[in-house]
């Protein structure tokens, strides 16, 4: 590890748009922010071959393209953009503390405040044919992607109320959703499944699990199994949508930061202030309810914003 400490008075952990947000405004405020990337520059939505729902993009633009559009941004105001991962956190729970950071491993960083914007990860089914086609028909959010599919056939995969709210909306744009539950009975509360059950052109199998996503370059279809009788089918679909859950990337901060019982960050009030003063928390990471790039990127101001009072505050 170097010997030699290097002091930042704003950084940021994570990239995507609420981490690229944090770093356009602490910048403009002549907080000379330093963001480490994380392994994934730019966060999920590099995932996404389209994006059509984020303001200012009347002709939509895809996910990658976006992303560096708000790294361009961050680094004209001054944003230091690194590559690297933050491995390790020592944090001050003193007021005005400085923050420890390690990354990758090896760098050891001081921070005056740390914006956390890690993110969440889309649990999937693990199959090599789903990940193939991630972007050609595989999603894992129905209203970033639903539009796509307007009066085509979709499978929904899971059975929370994360699953039934994606199938209701697709619902209302897609000609079929067929849901593939692994169980014989739905988790989701009592409400979502008496509006599943109420919306005609929802289909629920119930002990079916995806065996196969079918397609080349784009989604075609799918092979599902019944997990009692071992009977296969194949249902011709134009997308697939995994509804199984996300997981937030706060492994690095447990016993250290608030979160709930998922692992999500808690935030206090309508701020983005964690349990430990000088450390917020923008985006995903602490959002289970929306998860919206547009929303991702307000709670990065909002962030910016909370660190720059802070610093005021304390000088």
């Amino acid at each position: 590890m170097s010997n030699t400490v290097e002091r930042i008075k704003c950084l940021i952990i994570g990239s995507g748009p609420a981490g690229y947000t944090a770093a356009i405004y602490a910048a403009r405020a002549d907080m000379k922010p330093v963001m480490y990337t994380g392994m994934q520059m730019g966060g999920q939505l590099t995932t996404t071959t389209e994006v059509d729902n984020f303001p200012g993009y009347p002709k939509g633009t895809d996910g990658t393209a976006m992303m560096e559009d708000l790294k361009n941004q961050a680094e004209r105001f001054g944003t230091e953009v690194r590559f690297g991962m933050a491995t390790e956190v020592e944090f001050s729970q003193e007021l005005g503390g400085i923050h420890k950071v390690i990354v990758d491993e090896t760098t050891q960083l001081e921070a005056e405040t740390v914006i956390i914007s890690t993110g969440a990860t889309a649990k999937y089914l693990g199959l090599e044919s789903e990940q193939r086609l991630i972007g050609g028909g595989v999603s894992a959010c129905a209203t970033c992607d639903g539009f796509f599919y307007k009066g085509q056939d979709v499978v929904v995969v899971g059975a929370g109320d994360t699953a039934a709210e994606e199938a209701t909306y697709l619902a209302n744009i897609c000609s079929k959703v067929t849901m593939l539950v692994r169980k014989d009975y739905m988790r989701a509360s009592k409400a979502m499944q008496h509006r599943v059950n109420k919306t005609e052109n929802i289909e629920v199998l119930y002990n079916t699990e995806v065996d196969e996503v079918l397609g080349d370059k784009v989604v075609t279809g799918v092979r599902a199994v019944n997990n009692q009788t071992k009977e296969k089918i194949e249902i011709p679909v134009e997308g697939i949508f995994i509804a199984i859950g996300h997981k937030p990337n706060t492994d690095m901060f447990k016993g250290v930061l608030d979160m709930d019982e998922t692992g999500y960050l808690i935030t206090k009030g309508k701020s983005t202030k964690t349990n430990v003063p000088g450390v917020f928390a923008a985006g995903d990471v602490q959002d289970k309810e929306y998860r919206q790039a547009v929303t991702a990127a307000g709670t990065g101001c909002m962030a910016a914003l909370d660190a720059e009072r802070y610093i005021g505050a304390l000088e």
